[in-house]
């Protein structure tokens, strides 16, 4: 293997676009399909972002953290979505646009048999893919079991600070590319130093520095209760400063990934149109929408992104205007050829009696039948083969892509 400069070191970790990683080299990956796992750590609030907004049980629930329901007028109001569904008025540029062209779906009601209410257990009950209940094999992740059935045309790669459980397993070793620094930032004066050596023009120049500034903002955003919850994941801003470069990263490189993104632990003050929550499923969503745009037209049309979540949190808001460790979740599919723009999978009316212990949202498509679904149908796997990805879990094939 030749030996790798400085400047590729360099390049590599201030625009995220490297060569080599973790002494394996990457060529290009054969067209084809390419899937993107986003975690949402710490159990996003998903009824404050696709709102039941035709439920008066909703409004009755959260008196003072509901949505408004939808109303062109109000520009803090829901956006519909159907007759039952709205959307937080924080992703009208970002994530509308795309389900008005039928390019994501919401899938509600979605999670796992993981009661525990654990973010730790649960986090970890997504990411091995392995029946609950059971004795758990820490070595063995979902994503790594997958990368094993897709064989030479596989190239993975986790945008995590660590390897992460659910690429565990894969006897050929994951790239892991870290987009928070747990640690201290670089200090200005080694910034200086690095940036003068490329001088103040020219678009390496910009890459490093651009490098630079991700650090900083994460390093200033996570706070540590949400970094426990999060488990070291990258914050929603980080990821709308990274998401371009890891659409470019797939574009060229990378055809299965996973990123961690934290900061959705709210139990007080977590806000409506405005607010905390607000503030980070916009970032979120501009993360997104720069994916798309960085991978292109023809890259999208064979991406699938699915957004998921260790678990909801309580229909009802808590006495500190937030919401506490729920179950079931609200998961997004999106992609270019994503039969998207409607809400898929089973739906339940709301109301006291259907609730979860009569608190949370009940779980009727499990997260292993959801996901196992979308990768039998888009890589064209057997049942048998998806045995070996989800155990015990049979594919719900809910006709997304």
């Amino acid at each position: 293997m030749p030996p790798i400069q400085r400047r590729d070191l360099l390049k590599g970790a201030a625009a995220f676009a490297p060569s080599i990683v973790a002494g394996r080299a990457f060529a290009a990956p054969q067209a084809g399909s390419r899937l993107l796992v986003v975690f949402l750590r710490g159990a996003y609030d998903a009824t404050s972002i696709i709102v039941p907004t035709g439920s008066d049980f909703y409004y009755q629930s959260r008196p003072t953290i509901a949505l408004a329901r939808p109303n062109p007028a109000d520009p803090k109001a829901a956006l519909p979505l159907d007759g039952d569904w709205s959307l937080h008025p924080a992703l009208k540029e970002s994530i509308l646009p795309l389900w008005r062209q039928r390019q994501i779906a919401f899938v509600p009601f979605a999670g796992t048999d993981d009661l525990s209410r654990s973010h730790f257990e649960t986090q970890d009950t997504i990411e091995l893919g392995q029946p609950v209940g059971g004795s758990r094999n820490y070595g063995s992740g979902f994503l790594a079991r997958l990368a094993q059935m897709l064989g030479r045309d596989d190239r993975p790669i986790a945008f995590t600070d660590q390897l992460p459980l659910c690429f565990r397993g894969d006897p050929v070793p994951v790239p892991n590319l870290g987009l928070a620094n747990v640690g201290k930032p670089i200090d200005r004066r080694q910034t200086a130093i690095i940036e003068s050596m490329y001088g103040k023009r020219g678009q390496l120049a910009q890459s490093v520095a651009e490098g630079f500034h991700v650090r900083e903002t994460v390093f200033d955003t996570l706070d540590q209760e949400m970094k426990a919850a999060g488990r070291g994941a990258v914050s929603s801003k980080g990821f709308e400063l990274s998401a371009r470069r890891i659409g470019a990263l797939m574009r060229d490189r990378f055809n299965l990934a996973f990123v961690d993104v934290g900061g959705w632990d709210t139990h007080v003050s977590q806000g409506n149109a405005s607010g905390y929550l607000a503030d980070r499923i916009g970032e979120l969503g501009r993360g997104l929408a720069g994916f798309v745009d960085a991978l292109g037209a023809r890259a999208w049309g064979s991406t699938t992104v699915v957004v998921v979540s260790e678990f909801g949190r309580t229909f009802r808001e808590n006495g500190d205007k937030g919401t506490d460790h729920g179950h079931g979740s609200i998961y997004w599919v999106m992609g270019g050829d994503v039969a998207g723009g409607r809400m898929a999978g089973a739906q339940v009316a709301l109301s006291a009696a259907t609730l979860n212990q009569a608190r949370d949202l009940p779980v009727l498509t499990d997260y292993r039948a959801l996901i196992g679904g979308l990768v039998a149908r888009q890589y064209g796997l057997s049942a048998d083969r998806m045995a070996t990805v989800f155990p015990q879990a049979r594919p719900a094939d809910l006709k997304l892509v």
